[in-house]
């Protein structure tokens, strides 16, 4: 069973997805960190995104290994977080890292996050879920992760949205069947309930 949950940046679809994993005794896949991996490759050895991401080896777990080593902290960073962004508008780049989460999502029990993992990953997933948040408790979360200005966080995720709403790849409204939910305000674990429940329901 697949549980696919999206939304932007800042809306806590990580947080949720992680703990919502936790509480069922599942896998957690976290989309977004492939994508950074294949940033991060690109900075540090140049090439085409659409090449390297076919050709890394990327582990994710405890920690996200990239070709064997060991990167999860340096794909935290702001400039891979952003480089993560512009290498996601690469059709083929999103080619080669869909091809990679379906056939990891085939196996098992998994809690997937990212940003089109119902639309595009896992249109057929049993449970679709769509978190988002006002854009000012957005960059707030955001800032506190990354120990920013929240007033540059918030220019900088308008930017990131306009670049994830352009082209072919609208990524801001939920996918078809998907459950919206607004964590504004809310605590951490009410949220993970109702995500929980509708898995249950399910």
């Amino acid at each position: 069973m697949v549980v696919a949950i999206d939304g932007p940046a800042g809306a806590g679809k990580s947080s949720v997805a992680r703990a919502v994993a936790a509480r069922l005794g599942w896998a957690y896949l976290d989309t977004g960190a492939m994508y950074r991996c294949v940033a991060l490759a690109v900075a540090e050895r140049g090439g085409e995104p659409s090449a390297v991401a076919a050709t890394i080896d990327i582990e994710l777990g405890d920690r996200v290994l990239l070709d064997g080593r060991d990167v999860t902290e340096a794909i935290r960073r702001p400039p891979v977080a952003e480089g993560a962004s512009k290498v996601a508008m690469d059709p083929g780049v999103r080619r080669a890292l869909v091809t990679k989460q379906q056939a990891i999502l085939r196996t098992g029990d998994w809690v997937a996050e990212g940003r089109d993992i119902a639309l595009v990953v896992a249109p057929d997933a049993e449970v679709k879920v769509f978190v988002t948040a006002s854009a000012e408790e957005r960059a707030r979360r955001r800032a506190a992760d990354l120990g920013r200005d929240p007033a540059d966080v918030l220019r900088r995720m308008a930017d990131r949205d306009r670049r994830d709403s352009s082209g072919e790849r609208s990524v801001l409204a939920p996918a078809p069947g998907a459950v919206h939910i607004d964590t504004t305000g809310r605590a951490l674990d009410d949220v993970v309930d109702e995500v929980v429940a509708l898995v249950e329901a399910r």
